[in-house]
């Protein structure tokens, strides 16, 4: 398919730079595919009201970390130039995969001296030679410390990694640290944020759990690559990077007595879904899964597992606008993005949700 039938009209007002306070008062498109989808304007709060008791919501209990470095390459010449880098998959305990501006200040072998983003010295606070140097600003850093150490170094020299959209109308701040995390978020290592989550309070989970709706969590260390634009004509040309990502077996059996029983599975983000589709087999019995996955989702393909999808709004010719649109139908998604513009919804990883039902025809 061609990536231009995912374009449609966007005003870059629409991009929210700050979340809804508090989280669970931000705005809900229920989208219910047909021939005229149904739309139906609610608050996240809501949510309770949309699922049935026996239903399994599954999260993403990913914790963003850092990932955001600023530094100078030392040690070739006399000049030093400012670079900056993002952290995107883990390699080894001492090693990480990232994407460098400008990448092509850097070669193999260099080596970055990082630090405080507004200083120019950076004499002892953390480096890293680059061993790898690939395509589209993509390089691996072998760091000099490893393990538990160098998460401690990471997080005395990083900043959030806000996607670009934000970045670059406004600087990370504190509220940030706060705003970028979901409240259930435990295991270190995404570079973004499961955004969909950051919607839900402690309060509002106790009251999926009180109307009988069951909660499991996975874990997708989300990469930068998620920002990433889509640079071919056909899609079927587009490379997803991999990410890391674990369901267990408990979660795993939880989830397969539930389709069983004829619940149905609720994906709480795209993340979410692409881990438990990755996990999934070709009878929609989901294993246990330990590993990466670079799933791509986008219309023709067949889901086995997830039966409605909670996200938010998605930008053109994205992935992301991709997977939603195989989810519920592209002309479907068109119309409820469509209203949602219209309507003043808020997009991005700071907008506003939905919640997809699934299109199965």
């Amino acid at each position: 398919m061609r990536v231009d039938l995912f374009d449609f009209d966007l005003p870059e007002d629409r991009i929210a730079l700050r979340p809804t306070e508090p989280r669970d008062a931000a705005r809900l498109l229920v989208v219910r595919p047909g021939a005229e989808p149904e739309l139906a304007d609610r608050r996240f709060f809501d949510l309770p009201a949309f699922l049935d008791a026996g239903d399994v919501v599954v999260f993403n209990d990913t914790r963003v970390i850092p990932a955001r470095l600023f530094g100078r390459r030392v040690g070739r010449g006399e000049t030093s130039p400012r670079i900056e880098v993002t952290l995107h998959k883990r390699e080894a305990p001492d090693a990480w995969r990232a994407f460098a501006k400008p990448a092509r200040k850097l070669a193999a072998g260099d080596t970055v001296a990082f630090g405080d983003a507004g200083s120019t010295c950076f004499a002892g606070a953390l480096s890293a030679r680059v061993v790898e140097k690939g395509e589209g600003g993509e390089i691996v850093l072998a760091f000099e410390h490893s393990g538990p150490a160098l998460d401690e170094a990471i997080a005395a020299v990083g900043v959030m990694p806000l996607p670009p959209y934000i970045a670059s109308k406004r600087e990370t701040d504190a509220r940030d640290a706060v705003d970028y995390q979901t409240v259930f978020a435990a295991a270190e290592g995404a570079v973004a944020a499961p955004t969909a989550g950051l919607h839900f309070t402690s309060e509002l989970i106790d009251r999926l759990t009180a109307a009988g709706i069951e909660t499991a969590f996975v874990t997708l260390h989300v990469g930068a690559g998620t920002f990433l634009p889509v640079k071919v004509e056909d899609i079927a040309e587009h490379r997803m990077h991999a990410e890391t990502g674990t369901v267990t077996a408990e979660v795993a059996a939880r989830l397969n007595a539930a389709r069983a029983a004829g619940r149905r599975i609720v994906a709480i983000g795209t993340t979410a879904l692409r881990l438990i589709e990755s996990a999934a087999d070709a009878d929609g019995i989901v294993q246990p899964f330990s590993g990466d996955t670079d799933i791509f989702i986008a219309p023709g393909y067949r889901f086995r597992a997830v039966d409605l999808l909670v996200t938010n709004f998605h930008l053109p010719r994205s992935t992301l606008f991709m997977l939603v649109s195989a989810f519920s139908g592209l002309e479907v998604m068109k119309r409820a993005y469509a209203h949602a513009v219209a309507a003043g919804y808020g997009f991005y990883s700071y907008g506003d949700a939905c919640l997809l039902h699934r299109n199965d025809k």
